[in-house]
């Protein structure tokens, strides 16, 4: 099974996939050289590509069975707009990078699909699913409860945020070297077991009578 994890940063939505199924060849694609390098380190059988997603996507999306897609969230966040940081945040355009992908991949590709962010100050321009902080265009439905991992208080509250994170992600996130913010990385990475369900949910959607999980092309 060829699945593509796109803006892949340190693969919190694909750690547990294994456990998912032992047939399983991912390509992550990871902008940051350094990001891209730690994510080989924790997932050597993967195939790592140092590239811009957004186009990656364009270029190979009928190579693969399963695609996700996390782009990058700071221009939809509500923190732009709360009270705090209304006037610490430079007005920007959102980025409509992340609906392009959206209406590409419901028209274009055959396979499952799931476009991850966080849920948006806005209403969001295409109905989606929301679970949690975050917000899923999918074409399978999600189950309502994704994880029963709880990291209530954690993000942007804690005193030892990071350390916590650390804990709640199975990662040692100050191995990073790059020029991101560390705390931003670690804030951004999608909880591992709400990855795994919806890895499930996608494969399940076409179980077959042998219980052998496929994607339907």
């Amino acid at each position: 099974m060829k699945v593509l994890n796109l803006y892949a940063c340190l693969g919190g939505n694909r750690y547990k996939w294994d456990e998912v199924t032992n047939d399983l060849q991912v390509t992550a694609v990871e902008l940051d050289p350094e990001l891209a390098r730690m994510y080989k380190e924790r997932f050597p059988n993967d195939t790592v590509i140092v590239a811009d997603a957004h186009q990656y996507l364009l270029d190979h999306y009928k190579e693969f069975d399963f695609i996700w897609s996390s782009p990058p969230c700071p221009s939809h966040s509500k923190i732009r707009l709360s009270q705090k940081n209304r006037e610490t945040f430079i007005p920007v355009y959102p980025d409509l990078k992340l609906y392009e992908e959206v209406i590409f991949l419901e028209y274009y590709y055959d396979g499952k699909y799931c476009v991850e962010n966080v849920i948006p100050y806005y209403e969001p321009l295409i109905q989606a699913q929301k679970r949690g902080r975050h917000i899923y265009w999918t074409n399978f439905k999600l189950p309502n409860i994704l994880s029963d991992r709880k990291n209530n208080g954690v993000i942007g509250q804690a005193i030892d945020e990071l350390n916590k994170l650390c804990d709640f992600h199975d990662y040692d996130f100050r191995q990073y070297k790059g020029e991101q913010r560390i705390d931003k990385i670690a804030r951004n990475l999608v909880d591992y077991e709400a990855g795994k369900t919806i890895f499930e949910t996608a494969l399940n959607i076409v179980k077959s009578n042998s219980s052998q999980l496929t994607i339907n092309l």
